[in-house]
């Protein structure tokens, strides 16, 4: 049986936090049209303020545009040894602290906190946790836990 060539001694890894990424009302429209979302919030300040927000807000699984781009830290790091050609996503969760708001400055720090092998297969699970830095304050937003399976070799 061919096992994943993952490095294993990448669980418990933390990499340096990423440089801000800056939530634009366009980009929380492009995404809520993608996603089909109807929610007004998403597209109106107007609205979205109605509503007792600041701004338009981002959908829930907007963070994963975050968070992707956070990961790619550890994808690309050749010491990791995760073939991307060989991913599929296994598993995606949010927990949110409050919305993302057009206008946030996110910064995000990314965690391997589990890898798991079986039958060839490896089980990565990240936890990246994203934080908004508007002005002096750093407010915690979301926390995006994902799983990434990565078949080895000859699977």
């Amino acid at each position: 049986m061919t096992q994943s060539s993952v490095n294993l001694d990448f669980i418990g890894r933390q990499y340096p936090q990423t440089a801000p990424y800056s939530v634009g009302r366009e980009k929380i429209a492009e995404f809520a049209r993608a996603i089909g979302s109807s929610n007004p919030a998403c597209f109106s300040v107007e609205a979205a303020r109605g509503l007792g927000y600041r701004d338009v807000i981002a959908p829930t699984t907007f963070a994963v545009v975050v968070a992707q781009a956070a990961e790619a830290q550890y994808i690309q790091d050749p010491e990791a040894r995760v073939d991307f050609s060989r991913v599929v996503h296994a598993d995606e969760r949010f927990t949110y602290q409050r919305p993302i708001f057009a206008g946030d400055e996110l910064v995000t720090v990314v965690h391997v906190d589990k890898i798991v092998e079986r039958a060839g297969l490896a089980l990565v699970t990240t936890r990246c946790e994203i934080s908004a830095h508007n002005g002096d304050v750093v407010e915690p937003v979301v926390t995006v836990t994902s799983t990434l399976a990565v078949r080895g070799e000859g699977h």
